[in-house]
């Protein structure tokens, strides 16, 4: 029988939760030795009498092979913590869940990934940030993670689905249910570009106390955490909580301080959080650490060949990488004139090679 399908059967026994699974199956050596265990030998286990009593009552009811079969005629796949395609980054915290649904196209991989959170009660403001955000980070090949919430979390999804990039929507319910239900056929576009993602089991309704166990998936499967708008007391400031604890950056957008849904990110800058103001402000700080062909670059040469770029157009692509450059700084590096550059960065633009971003800084698509 498929080892997941113990690992499957024993995450979902009612009241069991990650920290008590992992804690059997260190005792036990494995979820399939967990489920196997004779009664006598779990009713030992001290601390966990209710769990237990749940686990003995739940493998009288189910077989771990008719659960998978359930799943497979869903159309649901399932990822658990000794998978080699389990994302590195959330098996590193505290309380990795143990077993991952999901359905999409894709699962988070070896690219660079940023949270994008925020209130469900956005301005229009913060709307407009987060999409732009996000946009600007999927075109230059980074993977947006967020929750698929109304507001800053729908916009960010929003967005890097517009810059044509990797995005992955964590779910407080099951993957199977569409949560809020207007986000439908968003929830569709995530899977064709990602992932809907969840630790609950299918068909488990969305309940308060299930979103600050989610956040910290979101967190988990990111570099860092950026929140766009929150008030004083807000589930994304939960979330950037959790992504301190998990050692992981933490970015905050600034807002007017007439807004109360700019209290929550202005207090966060206040406290230490990395200011944003655009998409250059986080990507330096982690594209030297991982190679820039992964987050889709080429070699002016290549470059020329695909495009026939002129001389101008080909010393300008030289100098840009996936970091944002001002136009500044592209004039002193080519030393051509400006009346050049600017017609070669807009011929570069119209073919898609560039991308120009606010304030006058460009970067490579």
């Amino acid at each position: 029988m498929d080892e997941r399908s113990f690992w499957v059967a024993l995450q979902q026994v009612p009241g069991l939760g990650a920290r008590r699974f992992l804690r059997l199956v260190q005792i036990f050596g494995s979820p399939r030795a967990v489920w196997e265990a004779p009664d006598n030998e779990l009713l030992t286990i001290e601390g966990l009498g209710k769990a237990i009593s749940n686990l003995l009552q739940w493998r009288r009811q189910v077989t771990p092979k008719r659960l998978m079969a359930k799943l497979d005629s869903a159309g649901i796949k399932v990822l658990t913590l000794a998978d080699e395609a389990y994302p590195l980054e959330l098996k590193r915290i505290y309380d990795p869940p143990p077993v991952l649904y999901w359905r999409g196209s894709r699962l988070p991989g070896q690219e660079l990934r940023i949270a994008i959170v925020g209130t469900r009660r956005a301005t229009a403001y913060g709307l407009k940030v987060a999409e732009q955000l996000a946009e600007e980070l999927a075109a230059a090949g980074v993977g947006v993670v967020s929750g698929l919430a109304r507001g800053i979390d729908a916009a960010a999804h929003r967005g890097a689905i517009k810059g044509n990039g990797p995005t992955w929507g964590i779910l407080g319910c099951g993957v199977d249910v569409v949560y809020p239900p207007e986000h439908r056929e968003l929830y569709h576009k995530v899977m064709d570009h990602g992932a809907i993602i969840s630790e609950y089991p299918p068909g488990t309704r969305p309940e308060a106390g299930h979103f600050p166990a989610r956040n910290r998936i979101i967190s988990g499967l990111t570099k860092g955490t950026v929140v766009v708008e929150a008030a004083a007391k807000s589930g994304a400031l939960i979330t950037a909580d959790l992504a301190l604890e998990q050692n992981r950056d933490v970015f905050a957008v600034p807002g007017p301080v007439t807004s109360r849904y700019s209290q929550g990110t202005n207090e966060l800058i206040k406290q230490g959080a990395r200011v944003v103001t655009g998409a250059g402000d986080i990507l330096a700080e982690y594209v030297s650490e991982y190679e820039r062909d992964s987050l889709w670059q080429l070699t002016p040469q290549e470059y020329r060949a695909e495009a026939g770029l002129t001389a101008a157009e080909e010393k300008i692509m030289a100098g840009l990488s996936v970091v944002p450059v001002h136009l500044d700084a592209i004039l002193a590096t080519t030393g051509l004139p400006p009346g050049e550059v600017n017609t070669a960065l807009l011929q570069l633009e119209m073919r898609k090679l560039i991308r120009r971003l606010p304030g006058g800084f460009y970067l490579r698509c």
